[in-house]
């Protein structure tokens, strides 16, 4: 199954994984899901929202148990975060059937749209138009950077976009959901263990800064005469590296949009999103706070017009205790499972408001993530096989 689904949207130069919402990379992971689900004799299912299932039972009797992940990538992205869960979840199958394993619950494996957010903005589209967490209207509102919008998106990649919309009756058939996902992070290589069991996610969002200034010519423009707002954007980004410092938390300005993006050119408009994530709301509250304030400082220093805009926020996220301590004693045995939160986002923490959510971490080495250097090791790789299978016959077949 990694033969077959590593190379599609590689890239040659970077090594990286371009597999963007609706486009030719993602069809062709959606062949693959199919043919797997398919090739095990499940039934497949694509969703109102453009998410692929694949059943083992009948869903209509409710109380099912479900796993899987996401196959699409950030730019560039590394080959285990979402796929891992995906590939895991047939590989578990495949082990639990091997065990000869009675099942007492529906089972369904799936993969949910559009997680990384990488085309339209928007992280987990798939889930959060499932969960109502994503309005209709919002979701026509979304554009990629070519101004294509997602029912366009949609329709061109031949699915039908006026269905989208919230999926109570599906929700209401699962009583379960695990994601297996590869650590974003160090803590399981520090500990020495292979599989870890996820507490929270931690609060995150996504604010954009527009600094518009006045274009003029780099070269015949005195120093004192221009409104450069580059120079407002950079002192920001530095701000946000301190008041992330400070509050234990992280902030990073990844994203950078430039006009006239000319090189002997003053820019009239320098547009930045912020990504900032901390362990609790008081502590992102106070970084967000401080790097707007400092801004807004640099921006009137140097006579600069600033909007701020949240475009995403995802609250503090708390697996179900019940769940997750389910998870540990099925793992446990003699030994404990390390249990540890995460500044990450998954579509197990959008599923958590509407369902029972828990989530299986393996193994990361080197910590490195959304990265071509994103690594697990195969014998962490299989060990997360184990504990997925072992979680599903303890949920799904007692």
């Amino acid at each position: 199954m990694w033969r077959d689904l590593r190379p599609i949207g590689r890239n040659a130069e970077t090594g990286g994984y371009r597999r963007f919402a609706w486009t030719a990379a993602d069809a062709d992971c959606r062949e693959w899901f199919k043919a797997q689900a398919e090739s095990r004799g499940l039934t497949y299912e694509l969703d109102r929202n453009g998410n692929q299932w694949a059943w083992l039972g009948d869903p209509s009797q409710g109380n099912a148990v479900v796993t899987g992940s996401h196959l699409d990538s950030v730019p560039d992205g590394g080959a285990f975060d979402g796929p891992l869960g995906v590939v895991s979840s047939f590989a578990a199958l495949d082990e639990l059937r091997g065990r000869q394993a009675e099942f007492t619950r529906p089972l369904a494996l799936v993969n949910f749209g559009d997680e990384e957010g990488a085309r339209f903005g928007l992280a987990c589209v798939g889930s959060r138009l499932t969960a109502g967490q994503l309005t209709v209207e919002a979701a026509h509102q979304l554009r990629d950077g070519d101004g294509v919008t997602l029912p366009q998106a949609m329709e061109s990649a031949g699915y039908d976009p006026s269905a989208i919309g919230p999926d109570p009756e599906r929700l209401a058939c699962i009583g379960a959901f695990v994601e297996l996902h590869v650590e974003q992070g160090r803590a399981l290589d520090l500990s020495g263990d292979p599989v870890g069991i996820a507490s929270a996610i931690w609060p995150h969002g996504r604010w954009r800064f527009d600094f518009r200034g006045e274009a003029n010519h780099a070269g015949t423009t005195r120093l004192v005469d221009r409104r450069d707002p580059m120079l407002s954007y950079a002192e920001t980004v530095l701000a946000a590296r301190r008041e992330a410092e400070l509050a234990g938390a992280v902030a990073t300005f990844g994203k950078i949009s430039v006009e006239p993006n000319g090189v002997n050119a003053i820019p009239s408009l320098v547009r930045g999103w912020l990504d900032s994530r901390a362990p609790d709301q008081a502590s992102l509250d106070t970084v967000v706070t401080g790097i707007e304030k400092a801004a807004r400082e640099y921006a009137e220093r140097h006579g600069i017009d600033l909007d701020v805009v949240r475009e995403s926020f995802t609250p503090v996220i708390e697996f179900e205790d019940a769940l997750r301590d389910e998870l540990g004693t099925i793992l446990g045995g003699e030994r404990t499972i390390p249990v540890l939160g995460t500044g990450a986002g998954h579509d197990a923490g959008i599923l958590s408001g509407s369902i029972p959510t828990a989530m299986l971490f393996v193994r990361n080495p080197t910590g490195v993530s959304h990265s071509p250097a994103e690594f697990a090791a195969e014998d962490d790789c299989l060990a997360g096989v184990t504990a997925l299978a072992d979680v599903l016959e303890g949920l799904a077949c007692r």
